[in-house]
């Protein structure tokens, strides 16, 4: 595989590992994957009700939880450390700032546009800037707003297309639809991220995720514009990976059509595995009483069947008959429990093999 340059950072498998919350990468999965040459993600989502015991306030403890994680993914690994941040969270300016401050190597961030991005770094910082994307349109916006206020462009841009797990930025009616299909996005992406490399000499690799599961899917993918891949649910049934062994095995137990679009809370459509959790949902038997984390800016308690956060901790222990868990479209095709090196070489002997 070709190395992935994003800035100053070599990344020797083009390979970044999913940011996928909460509490399923965090720095033991992080650390493995980087240990491997890809780059290790470390999701900020929901890490105030992790570390509660360092701070009964919710934001101060997903503060001082993040610099937790960077620092003992520090100690387990040399390699490429990234955060990734959800531009809908409440605390997504506390996240930023305290990525930038502890050096995280790569900040990623989704689940909106994250237009004042480059206002955070101060000219000190190492972190580079990787914004995700689900249009050209999206990628077009960004590079004008970061170039036109704050002179910067993306070190590299994301595009996670509808196969993804976990939240989608596509309406229902588009998740099945052709046209955004990954493989249309990805060279309209390319096509448009070309014309600002070209104006300002600067390269900004593409990154392709959702639906990425072999290496011969990482071939095709980059055949068609994208320099490197971002891969999540392949990282799940991972022995390193933070989740509980029962959340593992819901994917190992999943079957094709246990892996369904579902309504979120947060107003977006996500993609998750069917538990007990979400049957009870649909029959309209949960409600929540009140708001006690206030995470995301866009959920509405009025309106919202469930908790997110609540049901997704809940997932993260095991416990799917309060929870759920996210799952990219191929999760059904994990059957045991692996070790991140030998999910790297299985990638590298797939990408080999499908030349």
């Amino acid at each position: 595989m070709k190395t992935l340059h994003i800035g100053n950072l070599s990344i020797t498998v083009p390979v970044i590992q999913g940011g996928m919350g909460v509490g399923i990468s965090l720095s033991g999965l992080a650390a493995a994957v980087a240990n491997e040459g890809g780059v290790g993600v470390i999701s900020s989502a929901g890490l105030g009700l992790l570390y509660r015991d360092l701070s009964e306030n919710y934001i101060e403890a997903s503060i001082q939880g993040l610099k937790e994680e960077i620092r003992k993914a520090r100690e387990k690994t040399k390699g490429i450390i990234g955060v990734n941040v959800m531009v809908a969270m409440t605390n997504f300016v506390d996240m930023i700032k305290t990525s930038i401050a502890e050096k995280a190597d790569i900040l990623i961030a989704g689940a909106g546009l994250p237009l004042d991005l480059p206002s955070f770094l101060k000219k000190d910082s190492i972190t580079k800037l990787v914004p995700i994307v689900s249009s050209a349109r999206a990628a077009r916006i960004i590079c004008e707003k970061w170039k036109g206020n704050y002179d910067y462009l993306p070190d590299a841009v994301v595009v996670e297309g509808p196969k993804a797990g976990g939240h989608l930025g596509f309406k229902t009616d588009q998740i099945d639809n052709n046209s955004y299909k990954l493989e249309n996005l990805v060279p309209e992406i390319a096509n448009e991220l070309k014309s600002f490399e070209e104006k300002y000499q600067k390269p900004i690799p593409l990154i392709a995720a959702g639906g990425i599961y072999t290496g011969e899917d990482i071939k095709n993918i980059m055949k068609l514009g994208a320099s490197g891949v971002q891969m999540g649910t392949r990282f799940v049934t991972t022995n390193e990976c933070d989740a509980s062994e029962n959340f593992k095995k819901s994917y190992i137990e999943a079957s094709e059509k246990d892996i369904e679009i579902i309504n979120s809370p947060v107003g977006m459509p996500g993609r998750a595995i069917l538990s007990n959790f979400i049957r009870k949902v649909k029959e309209g038997k949960r409600q929540p009483k009140k708001c006690p984390f206030k995470c995301i800016k866009t959920c509405d308690i009025e309106k919202s069947p469930y908790c997110i956060i609540v049901a997704l901790i809940s997932a993260l222990r095991g416990n799917f008959e309060n929870g759920f868990a996210f799952a990219g479209t191929n999760a059904f095709r994990a059957t045991k429990i692996s070790s991140v090196k030998e999910i790297f070489q299985s990638l590298l002997k797939e990408y080999k093999e499908s030349e």
